[in-house]
């Protein structure tokens, strides 16, 4: 039986911001529930804060994310997580870079690298880290 695994990404207050720059980077369908919606506000000032999210696109790219309420504790850390986008064209990662690197931090420039055809690094505006890569040919990849 053939399992998926999706990223999940938390935030305090800005996961339907990040879901939609998401959207509008991957294309899709979008869902947000608030805990409005769902009839779990425990803090009125949260009640538009997404309980559960996720982006969805036809081309493979998932990702989830909720805002994490106060009365938990949350703290994003330092590179606690990469988000990793891999394919095989390079014109489609480089469409995707360009417009997931609008307002983000570049930490490595999409270019070739040594185990790649391109590879770069971005730190986007609501502090995730993603890494967008060619898929080097399988018989590149082989150890020698």
């Amino acid at each position: 039986m053939p399992i998926t695994t999706t990223t999940h990404l938390n935030f305090r207050g800005d996961a339907h911001a990040a879901l939609g720059f998401y959207h509008s980077v991957f294309g899709g369908d979008v869902v947000a529930v608030t805990y409005k919606d769902a009839g779990a506000v425990q803090n009125p000032d949260e009640a538009d804060w997404v309980m559960w999210g996720q982006v969805t696109a036809d081309n493979g790219f998932r990702v989830m994310a909720y805002d994490v309420p106060s009365h938990t504790p949350w703290n994003p850390g330092e590179n606690a997580v990469f988000v990793s986008v891999r394919g095989d064209d390079t014109d489609e990662i480089t469409a995707l870079w360009d417009r997931l690197t609008v307002g983000s931090t570049i930490m490595r420039p999409l270019e070739p690298a040594q185990w790649a055809p391109l590879y770069g690094m971005a730190k986007d505006r609501f502090g995730v880290v993603w890494v967008l890569d060619v898929a080097a040919p399988a018989d590149d990849r082989t150890p020698a």
